[in-house]
């Protein structure tokens, strides 16, 4: 459309609102449903500032209270500031149809009811949407939707709308089709991302499934959610799913070739989380050398995360086709074991006794399943060695300093028993005579 045939087709449209305009300036009709308008609003007021007040009084719960009830009155009071333009629209309803009944018209009382509907949308997104994605779309969608609906404009629009076609390949719909998929799409995908964070926390809290378990039941609900509304969102846009076959069958023969190691990945994360050998919490090491406690477990890999604070992404295969330590599986207790020497010159009998004692004060180590044992290892070059094996409840790594607190109970137990610690010595034997 040129720019003369835009500004004469603006100009009929602008007659027509003034012929308009000056019918009901010039009707008696016309009047008679301004003034149902004006006393409807009036009403419309009176009534919302009693109710609210009323409401508000009645359903405000105590600032402590946290119940489910609380929270629904608390959801119910959020949608207050709507009762004005509702009881308004709804008035001029009543009055609709008095005049309609005398006159035989209503288009002015029409319109203000369109004009009640914008400013329950105005409201709606300035007082109560208070998510910032649907406020977006409430602002840029919702707001002009409902201003062209009250000008009379938004039919007009859509039948423009429907009578442009878009064609992509063999897949052919119309513009407003595609309009109302970004729209139906951004609400799906959002009410999507929102029932999954919401099922996310409340398996999350089921403290009586299993770690794995409960991982494995957020993806499936993960996949579900998002799986039905990509469906319903073809299904809104008019798309024919069958056409979506060949796609389907290219991506098979994609994850059968190209992507294998990322279906192997996906496969046996699930296997790892059916079978439950490995999930978060754990501290795991690999054949490989990676080791560190499990911090996350995604579709393609494992991050675990070392005593120093980095991050180990290990694909998911490798824990289905290599040997992995699990040192948290049966249980959070682990043996650890220290070495120490004496002096020959102690009365060894009295050591392990002297040791287990002291080292069995140790808050951290446990009685069961053994407590703190202490060996004779052998005789060394310098002395007598020992070692001390001890149970913990978890690992001994940055934050749990077990050997090294258990290395300082034997070294004061032995000083306070005037126990020598040995260190290295040697004899050196000359022969000859000694340089001048």
């Amino acid at each position: 459309m040129d720019q003369t045939a835009f500004l004469e087709q603006a100009a009929e449209y602008g007659q027509q609102g003034l012929d308009i305009a000056t019918q009901w300036l010039t009707s008696p009709a016309a009047w008679s449903q301004f003034a149902v308008l004006v006393v409807a609003f009036f009403l419309a007021w009176v009534v919302s500032r009693k109710l609210t007040a009323l409401l508000e009084r009645l359903l405000t719960p105590a600032p402590d209270n946290q119940s489910v009830l609380a929270s629904a009155r608390r959801f119910i009071l959020i949608f207050l500031p709507l009762m004005l333009p509702v009881l308004a629209y709804a008035f001029t309803g009543i009055g609709e149809q008095i005049t309609r009944s005398v006159f035989g018209s209503g288009a002015v009382i029409a319109f203000g009811k369109r004009v009640f509907l914008f400013l329950a949308a105005r409201i709606l997104v300035r007082h109560i949407i208070k998510d910032p994605f649907l406020n977006l779309l409430g602002r840029y969608v919702l707001i002009p939707v409902a201003a062209l609906y009250a000008l009379g404009l938004l039919d007009d629009l859509i039948l423009y709308l429907s009578g442009v076609t878009v064609s992509l390949g063999n897949i052919s719909f119309s513009l407003i089709a595609l309009v109302r998929g970004l729209i139906a799409g951004s609400l799906l995908f959002w009410l999507g991302r929102w029932s999954n964070d919401q099922s996310t926390a409340y398996l999350t809290k089921r403290e009586e499934m299993r770690p794995a378990t409960r991982q494995l039941a957020v993806k499936a609900a993960e996949i579900a959610i998002f799986g039905t509304a990509f469906l319903l969102l073809m299904n809104i846009m008019g798309v024919n799913l069958s056409t979506l076959a060949v796609l389907g069958g290219a991506v098979g023969v994609g994850l059968g070739f190209g992507l294998q190691k990322i279906a192997s990945n996906f496969i046996s994360g699930v296997i790892l989380l059916l079978e439950g050998q490995a999930t978060v919490g754990d501290y795991v090491e690999l054949d490989g050398g990676e080791a560190g406690t499990i911090i996350k477990m995604t579709a393609r890999a494992t991050i675990l995360e070392s005593f120093d604070g980095r991050w180990i992404v290990v694909p998911n295969e490798d824990f289905i086709t290599t040997r992995v330590v699990n040192y948290s599986d049966s249980g959070s207790a682990n043996r650890y074991e220290v070495a120490f020497s004496v002096s020959y010159e102690t009365d060894i009998n009295m050591v392990p006794a002297i040791v287990e004692a002291a080292v069995a004060t140790h808050p951290g180590v446990l009685d069961k399943p053994e407590g703190p044992d202490c060996e004779l290892r052998g005789f060394g070059e310098s002395g007598v060695d020992f070692g001390l094996e001890f149970w913990v409840s978890g690992i001994d790594d940055g934050k749990n300093k077990y050997a090294s607190d258990v290395l300082f109970l034997i070294w004061n137990a032995l000083k306070d028993n005037n126990i020598q610690i040995p260190y290295p010595h040697r004899v050196v034997e000359l022969k000859g005579e000694l340089p001048k």
